[in-house]
């Protein structure tokens, strides 16, 4: 693995210049590399990360991608990580011609990367060097404890899903106008509420007071605001202060609970652990985003590599050659599912619609499908429309808001299903459903989705956990919980409760039914004990579940 060439490297620089004219926004700085497929082997089972820690897992996925590399052997074309500066691996076999399209395929992934909002934490850290600090450590770990160093990076690997990543997100992205002080917080939502239980016509007015002050002066607003609250109830300050010190922020997902109340990982000698979890914790955060965004990101990075390198002028000689490697990198799937194609044909989508007017309340207001088809307002904002997805939406809520049926018609999509001819006996693949909710149902279950588990504190003890499971109408996967409720008893130390529902099929009454299970860990040996559930649809049973997470709120 070495630098790119100063000559590539100017071309690369060429391709940045052209890319910001276009609109694309990202760093200057950035690093390419040249890479073997050997190279390219060893770091796709770190995640491209050169600097990831070492663990015994990877070791054998290098060993089964050599293996597979011999009976088929492939030429990845490039890979490109989120970090600061950017890093991106070209391959050695790659022509000139074919890293400018390859550059300007890469330059639409810093720009998703360094614009869209799923990615904001990741923007001011170098996480190369934050992971090469992290290997340093579990390095130094391994030489102390040895094996139960990887014990515990097993047991927490088999949670990184669970990581609260939307909390966290919340977090950062509440915009600074509408964010308020603790104190403010505390005061309407806890003070007034529970502890002086104030009338709700009294309760108005201190909102009505706080607009007020909020109106004549922002800067002082919350010194002038209780300097008159402590004529009215001079023991606030005293309850708040109180409050503050008693204050601790409650543990955000299942690794953050484990490592702040499990006794065996507080015990004296054992503390190195929360350590290891944190390394996982904060990788799994890392990306996180990426996961929720594969159609969107390759997609976009497919539309400007198009884009681009068709106006370039140094595409003379190798039309043919760019025709061919980018109808196969982006060219429909009828059977299975090709994100680069499905990604790019929803961003020309949107600026095709856009460029219509299609995207406006008067557009939506039209019924007859003749008027729909060929409104044209030529309104010039299609590039403005992409870029502002660009920024705000990920897999979920692009495909949500915008897989519909005259996309779907567009582009003549479908699903295809699988069936056995017992005469031929051979597998045929037919054409199931045309339907626009049918696809986009099928690209949505496709979507990463990771299982809501959170710990219930009231059914837990000091000796039993308890893990309660929000079912969202799929099921564990249950090869997988066994060994993944050992590696939760390792680091907690006692027994593990998992509440979760599975589906048991009627075939008598060709019915559904919902049954809760529960699964109980204890002396490494895992049960399953049985219930079933009294309702009457799976809509009943997730209102219920839900209201028993958040509240009975409307």
């Amino acid at each position: 693995m070495k630098l790119i060439d100063q000559k590539t490297k100017k071309i690369m620089e060429e391709c940045k210049e052209r890319a910001r004219d276009s609109g694309l926004k990202f760093d200057g700085e950035s690093l390419e590399y040249i890479v073997t497929n050997k190279d390219l082997l060893e770091l796709s089972s770190k995640n491209m990360i050169p600097t990831l820690y070492d663990y015994w897992l990877d070791d054998v996925k290098i060993l089964r991608g050599e293996k597979i590399y011999e009976i088929f052997p492939d030429n990845p074309y490039e890979t490109v990580i989120n970090t600061m500066p950017a890093i991106s691996f070209y391959n050695d076999n790659n022509p000139d011609w074919m890293n400018i399209m390859i550059f300007y395929h890469v330059l639409g992934h810093l720009d998703f990367f360094q614009n869209n909002f799923m990615f904001k934490h990741t923007r001011k850290d170098d996480f190369c060097g934050q992971a090469l600090a992290d290997k340093r450590l579990i390095n130094k770990m391994k030489s102390e404890h040895g094996k139960w160093v990887d014990y515990a990076i097993e047991s927490t690997l088999g949670i990184d899903n669970l990581v609260n990543y939307y909390n966290n997100l919340s977090k950062i992205n509440l915009p600074e106008k509408i964010k308020s002080s603790e104190k403010i917080d505390y005061y309407f939502d806890i003070f007034l509420q529970d502890i002086i239980k104030v009338s709700h016509d009294k309760y108005l007015e201190e909102i009505e007071r706080y607009n007020q002050i909020n109106k004549k002066n922002c800067k002082e607003k919350e010194s002038i605001f209780f300097s008159e609250t402590t004529d009215k109830y001079p023991e606030f300050e005293s309850i708040f202060k109180k409050h503050m010190e008693r204050k601790k922020e409650r543990p955000r997902d299942v690794i953050e609970f484990l490592m702040e109340n499990s006794k065996f990982l507080n015990k004296d000698g054992n503390e190195w652990i929360k350590s290891v979890m944190q390394i996982i914790r904060n990788t799994s955060m890392y990306f996180q985003p990426q996961m929720r965004t594969k159609i969107f990101n390759e997609g976009w990075a497919s539309y400007w590599h198009e884009k681009l390198f068709l106006k370039d002028e140094r595409i003379k000689g190798h039309e043919v050659d760019f025709a061919k490697i980018h109808s196969k990198v982006t060219s429909l799937n009828r059977v299975g599912l090709n994100p680069y194609a499905i990604g790019m044909r929803i961003v020309q989508y949107l600026e095709d619609g856009a460029e219509r007017g299609k995207f406006s309340r008067e557009f939506e207001k039209i019924r007859e499908i003749e008027k729909r088809k060929n409104c044209d307002k030529k309104t010039g904002l299609g590039r403005e429309f992409i870029f502002n997805v660009r920024e705000n939406f990920n897999d979920f809520t692009l495909i949500n808001t915008f897989v519909d049926e005259e996309f779907v018609n567009a582009y003549n999509l479908f699903i295809v299903g699988k069936r056995l001819n017992p005469d031929k006996e051979v597998w045929e693949y037919y054409i199931k459903s045309k339907k626009s909710e049918d696809y986009k149902k099928m690209l949505l279950e496709k979507l990463y989705h990771p299982p809501f588990i959170t710990i219930d504190e009231s059914k837990t003890t000091e000796d039993t956990l308890y893990l309660k499971h929000y079912f969202e109408g799929k099921e564990l996967i249950k090869d997988f919980i066994p060994n993944t409720m050992i590696g939760i008893g390792f680091l907690w130390d006692g027994k593990v409760k998992l509440d979760t529902t599975e589906v048991k099929h009627d075939n008598s009454k060709e019915k559904i039914k919902y049954q809760k299970v529960i699964y109980t860990l204890d002396n490494k040996k895992v049960s399953k004990e049985k219930f079933d559930l009294d309702y009457e649809t799976y809509g009943e049973y997730i209102q219920d579940s839900l209201k028993k997470f958040f509240g009975n709120v409307p």
